[in-house]
């Protein structure tokens, strides 16, 4: 699985396009697809690119948990793949993201593209900024979630 590593500002061309960073390129095994899904976050307002075999793997866990004669699992799952594009990576390295998505997130002309772990997430700048937590809050949160019991 790839790990997507570092903060990338990205400007948005006239067309939606943005220059897919070459550092997170090189993140990505040899044999990786230069196509990528793109969705609008379950839990916060940005989008999140996946890899072909990244998006692949989530389909599974989703897929595994799911009861296909259930319509309560049919809604979610509904509302899982709703939105979702295919953005492949263009001869100039540059991303089309529909502008639908981008308009989801509020995304204007400047955006930040950050690696969480197996995927990356898009978002527009002063949303990114704003929610950035301060190191206390950070020290805080990591102690809660990781400290365990003493």
């Amino acid at each position: 699985m790839t790990s997507f590593i570092g903060d990338y500002d990205c400007k948005l061309d006239a067309k939606g396009r943005i220059n897919f960073p070459s550092a997170f390129k090189k993140q990505m095994p040899p044999e990786a697809s230069e196509s990528f899904v793109v969705k609008k976050d379950i839990y916060e307002n940005c989008l999140v690119v996946y890899t072909m075999e990244e998006w692949q793997r989530q389909v599974e866990l989703v897929r595994a948990r799911l009861n296909p004669y259930n319509p309560e699992h049919n809604r979610f799952l509904r509302e899982f793949h709703r939105g979702e594009a295919e953005c492949p990576l263009d001869a100039s390295g540059r991303m089309l993201i529909p502008k639908r998505l981008l308009d989801a997130i509020g995304a204007d002309k400047d955006l930040v593209l950050a690696g969480v772990d197996g995927k990356i997430e898009v978002w527009a700048k002063e949303q990114h900024e704003r929610l950035a937590m301060d190191q206390q809050q950070f020290a805080s949160l990591a102690q809660k979630i990781l400290g365990g019991e003493n």
